[in-house]
């Protein structure tokens, strides 16, 4: 199977905690590629239950159910409650938090190798992070609400649109919007608003 984290994080602990990751992940996958399985650990995840509840509930023999179970126990998704008879099965929290802690942990140095790519390109970091949360495949996906990201977005869009020193016919510049989001009016509004350009008599001029 693939690796299902492709970078790892940097210096000996980042190492570990990518090798363990991968390894719990793999288990946990496996764990839950059956839709019985997947039953099971929704019921549990409500309460304790026994293989014989279970197995009314998902209308599989106590034998099939007991099988799906120690494969789950070997994931660390569920875990025998120990005490008398009939044994009843709880959930692995533990595990869930463990492997929720990794993947912040990861996503946290991708995000600084990222923010050391961007300086050394010469983008700046937080601009670059607001452009790829916005941005895919070349459009955009929405206008930001918030003031900060807009101005960041609007700014790429002024310099992927204007791209010559001259006056741009509003059917031009709807044109090339386009291109980026249906939303050309308010493009158009944004920009002007916030100084990126200039209208007047219907042609746009990127401000100097």
């Amino acid at each position: 199977m693939d690796r299902i984290v492709d970078h790892q994080a940097d210096g000996p602990r980042g190492r570990d905690v990518d090798r363990h990751l991968d390894r719990q992940l793999v288990l946990v996958l496996k764990a839950l590629s059956d839709p019985s399985r997947l039953r099971i650990v929704g019921l549990i995840a409500e309460r304790g239950r026994t293989v014989e509840e279970l197995a009314a509930l998902v209308r599989l023999t106590p034998r099939v159910v007991a099988r799906h179970l120690d494969l789950l126990v070997a994931a660390r998704l569920v875990e025998a409650r120990p005490g008398p008879r009939p044994i009843t099965y709880t959930l692995r929290v533990d595990t869930l938090h463990e492997i929720g802690r990794s993947i912040a942990e990861l996503e946290g140095a991708a995000e600084a190798r990222q923010a050391a790519a961007d300086l050394a390109a010469g983008r700046d970091p937080e601009e670059a992070k607001v452009l790829r949360a916005f941005i895919a495949d070349g459009r955009l996906t929405s206008i930001p609400a918030q003031e900060r990201k807009r101005s960041v977005v609007l700014r790429y869009l002024r310099d992927e649109v204007f791209t010559e020193d001259r006056g741009y016919p509003e059917k031009e510049v709807n044109q090339r919007l386009a291109l980026f989001h249906p939303d050309v009016a308010s493009l158009r509004r944004y920009m002007v608003d916030g100084g990126l350009v200039t209208r007047e008599a219907g042609v746009y001029r990127r401000a100097l």
